[in-house]
């Protein structure tokens, strides 16, 4: 069972950055798609980016973040990771990273593995 592991949540100020890790044990992640999820309070889990097995050439970006967020993979060291720049407020969230092994990316349902998240908190 892979279990998938985020980290480098915090608290930060309107305009900083901040750059999320997701690791996995046993099990190589650049056989997956993955993708990173962040869910606000009393909002539902929303779509945030995410990259294509293997090369990690393909990426994609909800609108939100486009231009200010850069999803990556690391393939030797087995992690994939989120820069998030110009952070806003609204980004304030609990942050997931997922593992997909087929289907479109943006939904949920396709990804079979999850991270137990990290917080981001934004302040104003």
């Amino acid at each position: 069972q892979m279990q998938l592991v985020e980290s480098g949540g915090g608290l930060v100020q309107a305009g900083g950055s901040l750059r999320l890790s997701c690791a996995a044990s046993e099990v190589t992640l650049n056989t997956y798609t993955i993708g990173w999820f962040r869910q606000a309070p009393e909002k539902d889990r929303e779509y945030v980016a995410a990259i294509n097995a293997m090369s990690g050439g393909l990426r994609e970006y909800a609108e939100s973040v486009k231009g200010r967020f850069t999803i990556s993979r690391d393939n030797v060291k087995n992690m994939v990771y989120l820069q998030m720049d110009s952070l806003k407020p609204e980004d304030t969230a609990v942050y997931y990273c997922a593992a997909s092994i087929g289907g479109t990316w943006r939904l949920d349902k396709n990804y079979s593995f999850w991270g137990q998240g990290t917080q981001v908190t934004v302040s104003s």
